[in-house]
């Protein structure tokens, strides 16, 4: 009995290890033979190092090569809570973190005292330099990564044309965003096997591809008719009290923008800390009623129909007109004026009746013509198109108002598009900032030419309306103080009230000078615009002399030959 008990239990134990065996054998080959690719791939990146490499985003550059923006090398500083905790004391380490970095103390204190945490940011992209201090202090637990930092040389100058590059190294803004998928490159990737250490092993690298840095983006601004342009809005907002300006210089027959400034400005570098009214560049993003700069195309386009020639005389009513249950007034009373003389004196009524001869669906068409309620197609984020409502629902009294720049809003970039066209013969060019986009060996992959985007009045209005908006700049037309002393001057004063409340203010005006020069030769065309400036507020003593100490210098510097016939 014994001996069959013996022989029972051998028999037992015996098929449970050939069934422990079976079952092994079994769930081998199923995990050798059978679908896992994942946990195949597992197993291959636990073996395995991948190390992403690092590129440089494409440089931003004047158009004579100066450095605009660019990537230096930089650390993100980190820090192992966890290792602080069990290895040092974390107010020590904290304390030293937050004198290197100028952060507080408390607040590095908190990053630090995580013992359930492994890696907590301290700062990121911080360039080699400020990074350098923090690494001689060989602070427990915390450590580097290699990165590279966006950096603005010039802090705010430029600052709405550039953008800023976020923390994600997305554009944002200016140039930055509209050339993004240009500036940004791409990452290089390496895979080798490692060893127990983490290290990587001679000779087992499995994937190596090369970063591709960005492509250089070169603009048609010049850095130093820029500073001209920046130093003569910062001096006018001090000595106006104003509460925003802004400027623009352009070309007159590419529409190349040789300058863009918009005050207030803000750091790049610094772009977290800038307010939202700081990040706009109003040049492009800001409509405003133009006032009496809008006189150029309202008179340039009854000039072209034919329903009005220069000598034509219309009575302004001693400055008070009554049109349409409305009162229309002039800044001076006048009797009868000639279209020249009316637009040289900037009256209010002459200009109101002279569009009556259009019509209010060829206004309209001329209006559209010269760019008004449309883009013009910058190369830069945010551009306005204003707002010009159909023809057929204007009021009775209507034209009569948008033709000295009521009921319609406008861009500074429209405003001096419009302006030079008269100065380039009629055509209206797309403005634009970028002149040549390079990759890292030098190949080029964009190089915007000048495009015409129509051409509202013919060449010989152009040609007399040029005559007329030069004798606003003489003596008794509403410009003087645009002169630049050897250059004829030809533009247009501009003064609107603001609308506040759905109401025209009677103390909040947008100051405003366009013009382009020489006169006989145009050249460069430049709008200033000053909002709310106090106490003077018009065109002519706020905003005129912002253009002329923007002209003067500018065609010196670019060496632009005086006017056949100089101002006096």
């Amino acid at each position: 009995m014994t001996d069959q008990n013996n022989a029972s239990r051998l028999y037992a134990v015996v098929g449970i290890l050939c069934a422990a065996m079976l079952g092994l054998g079994s769930r081998l080959a199923f995990l050798h033979l059978g679908p896992h690719e994942a946990l195949r791939e597992s197993i291959r990146n636990s073996r395995t190092k991948r190390t992403e490499i690092l590129y440089r985003r494409g440089r931003i550059l004047d158009r004579r090569g100066n450095l605009l923006g660019l990537d230096i090398a930089g650390k993100h500083i980190c820090a192992d809570p966890a290792y602080v905790v069990a290895n040092s004391d974390p107010r020590v380490v904290a304390a030293g973190v937050a004198k290197g970095l100028h952060l507080d103390s408390q607040w590095a204190l908190q990053r630090v005292s995580r013992p359930n945490s492994r890696f907590a940011y301290l700062r990121r992209f911080v360039p080699d330099e400020a990074a350098k201090a923090v690494r001689e202090m060989e602070l427990p637990g915390v450590f580097f990564r290699d990165t590279f930092v966006r950096q603005y040389p010039k802090g705010p100058f430029l600052c709405h044309v550039l953008g800023f590059c976020n923390y994600e190294g997305v554009g944002s803004g200016g140039i930055e965003q509209r050339m993004d998928r240009y500036l940004r490159g791409s990452p290089g990737l390496r895979v080798a096997e490692k060893d127990g250490r983490q290290r990587e092993l001679p000779g087992r690298r499995i994937e190596d591809k090369a970063s591709r840095d960005g492509a250089d983006v070169c603009l048609n601004v010049d850095e130093a008719v820029q500073y001209v342009v920046e130093r003569a809005l910062d001096e006018a907002v001090a000595a106006h009290k104003a509460k925003a300006a802004w400027a623009i210089v352009q070309d007159v027959l590419t529409g190349e923008i040789l300058a863009m400034c918009s005050r207030p400005a803000y750091d790049p570098n610094t772009f977290r800390q800038a307010q939202e009214a700081e990040l706009c560049n109003r040049a492009v993003s800001y409509t405003y009623d133009p006032g009496s700069t809008l006189k150029v195309v309202t008179i340039a386009s009854a000039l072209d129909k034919g329903s009005v020639q220069p000598t034509s005389v219309f009575d302004c009513e001693n400055g008070a007109w009554f049109y349409g249950g409305w009162p229309l007034r002039d800044h001076h009373p006048y009797g009868t004026l000639t279209v020249a003389d009316g637009l040289k004196k900037s009256s209010n009524i002459l200009t109101a009746k002279v569009a009556l001869t259009l019509g209010d669906a060829c206004f309209e068409r001329y209006l559209r013509a010269f760019g008004f309620g449309s883009c013009l197609g910058i190369d830069l984020p945010g551009e306005e198109t204003g707002i010009l409502r159909p023809s057929k629902s204007w009021s009775k009294v209507a034209p009569t108002r948008l033709a000295i720049g009521q009921g319609v809003t406008v861009t500074a970039l429209q405003m001096l598009g419009a302006v030079c066209a008269i100065g380039n013969e009629g055509f209206l060019m797309r403005p634009y900032i970028t002149r040549r986009v390079t990759d890292s060996r030098g190949g080029t992959l964009l190089q915007p030419e000048p495009l015409v985007l129509g051409r509202p009045i013919k060449r010989e209005t152009a040609a007399l309306m040029t005559k007329l908006l030069a004798r606003v700049t003489e003596e008794g037309g509403t410009g003087t103080k645009a002169c630049v002393p050897g250059y004829r001057v030809a533009g247009k004063t501009g003064t609107a009230q603001k609308v506040i409340n759905g109401q025209y203010s009677s103390s909040a005006f947008v100051a405003s000078f366009v013009g382009f020069l020489p006169a006989d030769e145009p050249q460069i065309g430049v709008i200033v615009v000053v909002d709310e400036p106090r106490p003077l507020h018009t065109g002519g003593a706020v905003a005129a002399p912002v253009f002329r100490g923007i002209a003067e210098q500018a065609v010196r510097y670019l060496d632009i030959a005086p006017a056949r016939y100089a101002a006096k």
